[in-house]
């Protein structure tokens, strides 16, 4: 079955930086889009990012654009998140996701879900 497992995720000071990955499996990686959701508990899961096929286009949230970058290694079967200048804010869960359908920011259009990896930014 597919399984997409993220990694990287922890306790970070506002203004750095992380990174975080992405490994699937059970699926054919490089026939799909990857895409990164955050989650706030209580709150709806915002679209972070996401990737096209081959890394090209890419689409990403106003809140991270100029400092998040996904990128992809169709070899390895991962994705990643690169952030910087985080900004202080609420523990999320990082989500990444598999989809056939472009790099839309809808959850809708993604059907296979990590478990998620938290990131927490403290001042």
């Amino acid at each position: 079955q597919v399984q997409l497992v993220e990694s990287g995720g922890g306790l970070v000071q506002a203004g750095g930086s992380l990174r975080l990955s992405c490994a699937a499996s059970g699926l054919t990686f490089s026939h799909y889009g990857m895409g990164w959701f955050r989650q706030v508990p209580g709150k709806n899961r915002d679209f972070v990012a996401a990737s096209s096929w081959d890394g090209t286009p890419t689409n990403y949230a106003d809140a991270v654009k100029g400092r998040f970058t996904i990128s992809r290694d169709n070899a390895k079967n991962t994705v990643y998140l690169q952030m910087h200048s985080l900004n202080l804010a609420a523990p999320a869960v990082y989500y990444c996701a598999a989809g056939l359908k472009g790099t839309g920011s809808s959850s809708r259009i993604y059907a296979h879900w990590g478990q998620g990896t938290q990131v927490t930014v403290s001042s």
